[in-house]
């Protein structure tokens, strides 16, 4: 579903992404790790085709990102930005309409499918700028559902959420890619909550891509514990250093 080929983003002079090269299939939940200031966030955007590589290039279903017409990428791929808000007074529901925009309608069937895979049943004439972070959170996450793309790049989806609705949320996202055969890709910092969902892992660090593969590859000692300087139990765990 996504080729990342050579890929390398220079800005002011120095490479912010470097000789990136990875995939993404179909049914695939890959969690996105690093310290601060790696390039996650800048990742997750030139894969959503807000920015465009220095040099290599990126595909989407077999069609290089950058020759896309916006209107394409935006019904093949949904983006959360990693401060995603509302500051607007709109009810949730309209909100969530929102992510129907790229087809010019305001499908009903796909926004209320959205709405109740958030739990936001009981909040959706609510204004949004009135709700809870967490809530507003899991509004917009419902927003980027509304538009059904097939490639899902959310960006600390589970920030401002408590423990059981990021479990949720999680599991949500677990179930999209394996019973629907999206592609998802997720920026988490909660790496033993990564561990209990995601198929594979991308682990930067200073833009590089220093590891690949799934949990015992990478949320190991030798690798992300000596990135983070954290050390792992057995089950992948995050243990005091």
């Amino acid at each position: 579903m996504i080729q990342v080929e050579d890929v390398t983003l220079v800005r002011s002079g120095r490479p912010v992404l470097a000789q990136l090269s990875f995939r993404v299939g179909i049914g695939e939940l890959v969690a996105l790790i690093g310290p601060n200031g790696a390039g996650k966030s800048t990742l997750l955007r030139l894969l959503a085709g807000l920015v465009r590589p220095t040099r290599g290039r990126v595909l989407v279903k077999g069609k290089v990102l950058d020759e896309l017409p916006p209107k394409v990428r935006a019904r093949w791929i949904g983006w959360l930005p990693q401060r995603a808000r509302a500051a607007w007074g709109m009810p949730v529901r309209e909100v969530i309409a929102l992510g129907r925009l790229p087809y010019g309608d305001r499908a009903q069937a796909p926004v209320a499918r959205a709405i109740a895979r958030l739990g936001l049943a009981s909040l959706a004439e609510a204004r949004i700028d009135r709700l809870s972070g967490g809530e507003a959170k899991r509004a917009m996450i419902a927003r980027v559902l509304a538009g059904e793309p097939r490639v899902l790049l959310l960006d600390e989806p589970t920030a401002d959420l408590d423990p059981a609705a990021a479990f949720a949320v999680m599991r949500l996202l677990r179930a999209l890619a394996a019973e629907e055969g999206r592609a998802v890709v997720v920026v988490l910092h909660d790496l033993t909550l990564a561990a209990r969902f995601a198929d594979r892992f991308l682990l930067l660090a200073d833009g590089h891509l220093v590891a690949e593969g799934p949990a015992t590859a990478v949320l190991n000692n030798a690798t992300a514990g000596r990135v983070f300087g954290i050390r792992f139990g057995a089950d992948h765990a995050v243990l005091p250093a």
